[in-house]
C-alpha cells in the first residue's frame, strides 16, 4: 500500500483505489501510535479514484530531511574524483569502508519540493547534478514506516573545492524533492528494486542511468540507528540513503531540464529545474 498527502487530506492507495485516512494532519498521522490502525481502517471506507483526491503534495510537513553519503561504490568514486585536488580523495574512501556512515542535514520541510515542482541549482555553482535516492520515512521512535523517492540536488564543484563546503553544496532552497508517495514498509525491502533516472533537455534525453538497491552498501536499519544516536525527531524524519547514479563529469544541469526518477514499487518523481 502507498500513502499520499494531498490538498484535501491524506490517502492510502490499495489496488488502484484511494481511501481517505481520518487523520488530516500529516505530522499527527506519522507520529501516532495508531499509525497502522489508521491506515488499515481507512481501507474499510469508500474508495476514490486518483482524479478525486486533489493535488498530490510532497509527503512532508514538519519532518527534517537528512541524508547519507558515500553509500554506493559509484558515489565513492565520484566524490574521490571531484575532490582529489583538495585533498579529499583519501577520506571518501575511508568513509566508504568505515563502520560509521556519513550523515548530514539536508532540508527542513518548507525547503522540500513536491511532485511536479521546480528544483533549483545554486546561483554560484557551475557543476550541478541531481542524485536519485531511496528515502526512508522514520517515526519518532526510529521505526521505518515506509519508503519514498528523493532527489538530493548537489553542487559538485562547491563540494569538490573543499569537502568542508558540503553544507553549502547540499543545503539551499529547492535543493530537495520528495514524493510522490510513501510505500508502506509491510515486509522486507526488495533489494532487487531498480532506481532509474532520466534527464531531458528540450525534449531530448541528455542522461539516463540506473542502479539497484542491491548496490547499497549499508542497510537502512544501520543508517537509522546511527541517525538516532543522541538525536531526537519528535515529528519523525526522512533519511535519504545515498546515490548510485552519477552523471559523467562533463554533465551539469541547466534551467528547464526535466528530471524523472523511478524506483520499482514506489513510482516516479518528476521535477523541472528552475
Amino acid at each position: 500500500m502507498k500513502l499520499y498527502r494531498s490538498t484535501i487530506g491524506n490517502f492510502v492507495e490499495r489496488d488502484s483505489l484511494f481511501y481517505r485516512i481520518p487523520v488530516d494532519d500529516w505530522d499527527t498521522l506519522v507520529c501516532t501510535d495508531r499509525f497502522n490502525d489508521n491506515v488499515h481502517d481507512a481501507t474499510k471506507g469508500m474508495g476514490y479514484t486518483s482524479q478525486e483526491i486533489g493535488e498530490v503534495l510532497s509527503p512532508v510537513v514538519s519532518q527534517e530531511v537528512w541524508a547519507a553519503g558515500v553509500t554506493y561504490y559509484r558515489s565513492r568514486n565520484a566524490r574521490m574524483e571531484e575532490s582529489k585536488t583538495a585533498g579529499g580523495g583519501d577520506f571518501y574512501d575511508r568513509v566508504y569502508a568505515a563502520e560509521r556512515p556519513e550523515l548530514f542535514f539536508k532540508a527542513t520541510g518548507r525547503r522540500v519540493v513536491g511532485p511536479g515542482g521546480g528544483v533549483r541549482i545554486r546561483s554560484d555553482a557551475a557543476w550541478s547534478v541531481p542524485e536519485p535516492e531511496l528515502t526512508l520515512l522514520v517515526n519518532s521512535v526510529g521505526q521505518i514506516l515506509g519508503y519514498t523517492i528523493g532527489n538530493d540536488m548537489s553542487s559538485r564543484d562547491i563540494e569538490g573545492e573543499n569537502p568542508l563546503y558540503l553544507p553549502q553544496a547540499k543545503v539551499y532552497d529547492g535543493s530537495c524533492a520528495l514524493g510522490p508517495c510513501v510505500q508502506l514498509a509491510e515486509g522486507p525491502l526488495d533489494y532487487s528494486a531498480k532506481i532509474n533516472m532520466e534527464i531531458t533537455r528540450s525534449g531530448k534525453a541528455v542522461f539516463t542511468g540506473s542502479t539497484s538497491l542491491a548496490e547499497l552498501k549499508r542497510k537502512p536499519e544501520q543508517l537509522v540507528q546511527y541517525l538516532f544516536r543522541d538525536n531526537s525527531f519528535p515529528q519523525g524524519v526522512y533519511l535519504m540513503t545515498g546515490t548510485g547514479v552519477v552523471p559523467a563529469d562533463e554533465f551539469s544541469l541547466a534551467s528547464g531540464d526535466a528530471i524523472r526518477i523511478t524506483i520499482d514499487g514506489i513510482g516516479t518523481l518528476e521535477n523541472v529545474v528552475l
